[in-house]
């Protein structure tokens, strides 16, 4: 499984970016969401279900 990020969906709101327990999350200078720690990522879906633009999601 991956951590996906649509970007043309994402307004930067960063509800995803606080809700992540392992911080793979950030904001960049465009704000939009970025991916720092796929590695660290426990496919948790917290990003996923906090989205209110479903602009971030674990693929299988």
């Amino acid at each position: 499984m991956s951590l996906k990020v649509h970007v043309n969906r994402c307004k930067g709101c960063g509800i995803c970016v606080e809700f992540c327990p392992k911080k793979v999350l950030t904001v960049n200078q465009l704000e939009k969401v970025e991916i720092v720690n796929e590695k660290d990522c426990i496919k948790c879906r917290q990003c996923e279900m906090r989205c209110p633009d479903f602009a971030i999601f674990v693929q299988k």
